[in-house]
């Protein structure tokens, strides 16, 4: 079963699964996940999962079929191969999707990686995401590739598309950051503005014009349809976690893959002081477009919105959902 765009709420499972989280019911400690995905025989809550796992996967091949995008090759797309990160001891690979996570998801590999007895929170943002000791898949000779390719447990998460496309404004536009915020920035109001020496901050409707305008395969990975990032049609993730529910879907993928007891998902936030992209936020944002605008998103992110079971009928959405 799956969601058509404009459908205005998620399947019953969805709802149930969120509830679970919104009313922070803790999942059940009943041993490694992997025994009861090969057995068959599983506790009330982890059943849950299960079944939201198979049925995100269920709605993912269907709409890949439906929509062509299975590809017949000999080996994996460099691009794509480069948005995934190895951690050997534990056979997990998981494919990096900005502004869903991927910074604690980061932490929490190097974590595993160094089987270090610390905390997330002890590495620092920057440093996550310019080490070294996080290998990606890419550097790997293709016959390797397809070897953990075929024997890791892989992982991908998504986030509303809407709701990420602000998430990456706020983050990328609105901070000191040197390239996004003077090389990017100049960029947008080369194209956008009359006086060229405007400094004036890049406002939404700018930076979603600036993005609209663009081929989808040469976006910043920051905005890139996730789709394009992970290549979910030809990458069979055993596990597609969400945003939605990220502390639950991740504690779940860290008993899979057999992680420490004591290792548990990092909630940082780089700027701390500033409230997290939610549905309320995302709206208020949303707004400022005008239908042309809103309609050019929506296209730009029509693969997302299909393949993960996300609805167009965003105002909906995000007032249940917030």
């Amino acid at each position: 079963c799956f969601l058509e765009p404009g459908t205005p709420f998620p399947n019953v499972l969805e709802s149930k699964y969120r509830a679970l989280v919104v009313n922070n019911v803790k999942t059940s400690k009943a041993g490694p996940l992997l025994s009861f995905l090969v057995a068959g025989v599983f506790p009330d809550r982890t059943e849950d999962w299960l079944a939201i796992q198979n049925d995100r996967k269920s709605t993912l091949a269907s709409l890949c079929l439906k929509n062509d995008l299975l590809k017949l090759r000999s080996k994996l797309d460099s691009y794509v191969a480069s948005q995934l990160f190895v951690e050997h001891k534990h056979k997990f690979i998981y494919c990096e999707v900005p502004k869903v996570g991927c910074s604690n998801w980061k932490r929490t590999i190097f974590l595993l990686q160094a089987n270090l007895n610390a905390e997330a929170s002890e590495i620092e943002h920057d440093h996550i995401h310019r080490t070294s000791l996080i290998k990606k898949l890419v550097v790997y000779p293709p016959a390797i590739q397809k070897e953990f390719l075929n024997n890791y447990t892989k992982v991908m998460f998504t986030r509303h598309p809407l709701e990420r496309l602000v998430s990456a404004y706020r983050d990328k536009l609105l901070h000191s950051e040197p390239f996004y915020s003077v090389t990017v920035a100049n960029e947008i109001r080369a194209m956008f503005r009359k006086d060229k020496n405007s400094s004036e901050k890049v406002s939404f409707q700018e930076f979603v014009s600036f993005i609209v305008a663009k081929p989808p395969n040469s976006l910043d990975i920051h905005w890139k349809p996730m789709f394009l990032l992970c290549d979910p049609c030809n990458i069979h993730y055993n596990i597609l976690g969400k945003y939605e529910t990220l502390r639950l879907d991740s504690e779940h993928v860290l008993e899979v893959i057999g992680a420490p007891k004591r290792l548990h998902f990092p909630d940082l936030k780089r700027y701390g002081s500033e409230k997290r992209t939610n549905g309320d936020i995302t709206l208020e944002y949303l707004r400022q477009l005008n239908l042309e605008q809103i309609e050019k998103i929506k296209k730009l992110y029509q693969m997302d919105f299909l393949l993960f079971n996300y609805t167009m009928d965003y105002e909906d959405y995000f007032s249940l959902n917030d």
